[in-house]
């Protein structure tokens, strides 16, 4: 029984060999001959099988070994991906920050006549009697109370109170702020006041106008320049909507600043000419 089984796994071996060196045999003879393309024609099923999982089987290996490769590069495109994008971020930075300096520049330029102090803001306040800013530089910088602040945006505030080395600043979103202000390119002016919707959104309003008034959505308003503190013809902010009081026979002017006071971070001060630094009073 065992030489049996010895005897029957030979021939098993022996005809497998003798099917693959027909395989062999067959690929590099010319089909020409009968007897080996006959065989050629009945193995050829097992021939593509073959291949097929041959195939198969050194791709599968090529992934394998070209994997670490794979990870590697996209691994390298995502590091230069990120550094592209910071790289752009930056320079949309940098490309804000030199507009706002060649702003800032050209109203030097136009008000010549005034000094300005650059600051930075050190903190914020939303206190009621503040809703503004620190800055970092005060009367050794030649900084006074009342003193207007600027960006290269237009108007943000007046200094209330300054110290050796620090100074706070009043935004005029504040409801005690005031100023003179008027619609760009006309006659019509009045005061300018902090004021908040019922949204709480820090805004402005020109009040007081002539029912008459004809001011309009979307017209730009800015500083008159009475008294000396305020350079004339610095920007506030634009009217959104305007509204009109039957009763005290007048209009406001709802003002978005044209400053965005949750992105300041560089302030200028304004030093007005000597002798001419009158603060205007104005009553409600």
């Amino acid at each position: 029984m065992k030489l049996l089984r010895n005897k029957l796994a030979v021939t098993v071996i022996v005809l497998s060999v003798s099917f693959l060196a027909i395989i062999i045999y067959s690929v590099k003879r010319d089909s020409s001959n009968p007897i080996i393309s006959g065989a050629g024609t009945a193995l050829n099923p097992i021939q593509k099988a073959a291949y097929t999982l041959a195939d198969k089987v050194k791709g599968g290996l090529d992934f394998f070994v070209n994997f670490s490769e794979v990870k590697k590069e996209n691994e390298e495109l995502k590091q230069k991906n990120t550094e592209l994008e910071n790289e752009l971020i930056e320079y949309g930075s940098l490309k804000s920050e030199v507009g706002n300096l060649r702003n800032m520049l050209n109203f030097k330029e136009q008000k010549s006549s005034y000094n300005y102090v650059g600051v930075y803001i050190t903190a914020k306040s939303d206190s009621s009697t503040l809703n503004g800013y620190m800055i970092d530089k005060g009367t050794n910088a030649g900084i006074a109370k009342d003193m207007i602040v600027i960006a290269p945006e237009g108007l943000v505030g007046k200094v209330v109170e300054a110290n050796s080395t620090w100074s706070k600043v009043q935004t005029l979103t504040n409801l005690n702020f005031a100023a003179h202000a008027k619609v760009d390119q006309s006659d019509i002016s009045g005061i300018v006041r902090g004021y908040k919707n019922s949204d709480n959104e820090p805004l402005a309003v020109l009040d007081l106008l002539p029912i008459n008034s004809k001011i309009n959505k979307g017209d730009v308003i800015t500083t008159t320049g009475l008294g000396g503190m305020y350079p004339k013809d610095l920007k506030i902010g634009t009217v959104v909507s305007v509204e009109e009081d039957k009763v005290k026979v007048n209009k406001s002017a709802i003002i978005k600043p044209s400053v965005d006071f949750n992105k300041l971070e560089e302030l200028y001060v304004v030093i007005p000419p000597d002798g001419n630094k009158e603060e205007i009073k104005y009553k409600d």
